[in-house]
């Protein structure tokens, strides 16, 4: 099972960016899926998660900015980044649950400038 980001890169502050992360190697679909994001120096952690059936939950930081959605047909996840700001810049990483195992993607680099 591969776990395919793409999207990042370099924006301005206010801009916005879209992430995608597709899942390859699986012939079932995922359960949750979700973006975790890493600044250096600082703890992973959680941007959004979105489950089978489309239920969502955000950070506390990115509700109100950040929308997550899927296409299960597709078997990929999307994060829509509106309103960014330098704290967002970070390195974006998709998970999946798939049966009873978590997949991990690379990472797709996230840049904010001021």
């Amino acid at each position: 099972v591969r776990l395919v980001e793409s999207g990042g890169g370099l924006v301005q502050a206010g801009g916005s960016l879209r992430l995608s992360c597709e899942v390859s190697g699986s012939r079932v679909s995922a359960n949750a899926m979700g973006w975790y994001r890493q600044a250096p120096g600082k703890q992973r952690e959680l941007v959004a998660r979105i489950s089978s059936a489309g239920n969502t939950n955000y950070g506390d930081s990115v509700k109100g900015r950040f929308t997550i959605s899927r296409d299960n047909a597709k078997k990929t996840a999307y994060l829509q980044m509106d309103s960014l700001k330098s704290e967002d810049t970070a390195n974006y990483y998709c998970t999946a649950a798939i049966l009873y195992s978590d997949y991990w993607g690379q990472g797709t680099q996230v840049t904010v400038s001021s």
